[in-house]
């Protein structure tokens, strides 16, 4: 990953890139933000910079001998601290994890925690475990090979059992010479204060929408309004962005059967709200479960559409277009309780309950909503 990769974060990646130039690097670093807004490529690309041989003025050269080993992501001054489920193995520690992390992160350049569980095919928590410190001193120990600095890469420190963290703020406080830390966390009010009060913290911001809507077109070929449309509903987040992309065509199933429930309820029509209710059933529970999910954002997006402010709604065209005579049946009197006959059939679907009376159910409940 390079900084000419990272999706726009122009200002953030000028400040780093000046740090480097100048050589104010302050020893620990947190960077903070959803995974999406590129919280790691950032901090990664900022380690290659760091090291490379013949960086320009804005990227890192990607020829020299640094740059070529940061490549195969086999650096003998990188090490690479993550989330590991360990229990139930005989892999305790992350460098037992290297040959999957290194394939994973050549595969995703942006990604999250419910990714790379993915990837170990585990349902175990995933934490840094205690003895996970005792390898980070050990590492810091020995000399450093060939780099100008060490880098210690420590995704998601919040994942840090408390014994390994107490065990690192020495070497966070004050690392050997030429020993940079940079962490990436997603919740750092959930990382001890004491690593926090030790490390200078750098804030992600969102994506800028213009930025990710270049990334649309280029990358997945929508047209201009679609591309705009897409990055401004995910709210500056690229892993949001790609999740909706892919995410389209459930999508339009799922309006297509809201529209027949809110019909169906509205016109009082038993017969097709019955109807609406066992074309729901072969979808199985976690459709089933998504759709109502889906259902609850509509609802929301309709109570804000009647307020005629743009910026507040996240709708695709054919959402709004929906929307636009939909949204007076959705008032003050009656969207929290669309909310709870919602949320309250989610929790019916996970108990097993009957999908077919479930979906009836709710759909002669919305009728009394629909006309409060």
């Amino acid at each position: 990953m390079f900084f000419k990769n990272i999706i726009g974060q122009d200002n953030l990646k000028q400040q780093l890139i000046s740090s480097a130039r100048k050589e104010v690097i302050p020893h620990a670093q947190l960077f903070c933000g959803k995974a999406g807004f590129g919280t790691f490529p950032l901090a990664f690309a900022y380690a290659r910079f760091l090291n490379c041989l013949d960086r320009s003025d804005t990227d890192a050269c990607g020829k020299c001998s640094s740059c070529l080993k940061y490549n195969e992501l086999a650096h003998p001054d990188l090490h690479f601290i993550f989330p590991i489920a360990s229990e139930g193995t005989k892999k305790t520690i992350c460098d037992d994890f290297l040959p999957e992390w290194r394939e994973f992160l050549s595969a995703h350049k942006y990604f999250d925690l419910d990714m790379w569980t993915n990837t170990m095919n585990t349902s175990k928590q995933a934490l840094i475990y205690t003895k996970e410190s005792d390898e980070i001193i050990r590492k810091i120990s020995l000399r450093i090979y060939e780099a100008a600095f060490r880098i210690l890469c420590i995704w998601l420190p919040e994942r840090m059992h408390l014994s390994c963290a107490n065990k690192l703020l020495k070497v966070i406080e004050e690392p050997p010479q030429n020993t940079i830390i940079l962490m990436v966390s997603e919740n750092p009010d959930q990382i001890l204060e004491t690593i926090l009060s030790r490390s200078q913290q750098i804030y992600v911001k969102p994506i800028d929408t213009n930025a990710l809507a270049r990334n649309a077109r280029s990358q997945y070929g929508l047209d201009d309004a679609e591309a705009q449309q897409i990055a401004r509903i995910s709210h500056g987040d690229y892993l949001q962005m790609t999740d909706t992309i892919h995410q389209s065509e459930e999508n339009e199933l799922f309006l297509q059967q809201f529209m027949r429930m809110m019909r169906a309820s509205v016109s009082k029509n038993v017969k097709q709200m019955k109807t609406f209710a066992e074309d729901m059933f072969p979808l199985g529970r976690e459709r089933q479960r998504n759709f109502l999910a889906y259902s609850q954002r509509l609802i929301r997006e309709n109570f804000m559409y009647r307020f005629q402010a743009s910026e507040m709604n996240f709708m695709n065209q054919a959402e709004a277009a929906f929307s636009s005579k939909f949204a007076p049946f959705i008032n003050e009197r009656n969207v929290f309780d669309f909310i709870e006959e919602l949320t309250e059939a989610d929790r019916h679907i996970a108990q097993n309950g009957n999908a077919k009376m479930i979906f009836f159910d709710v759909a002669l409940r919305i009728t009394i909503l629909l006309h409060k």
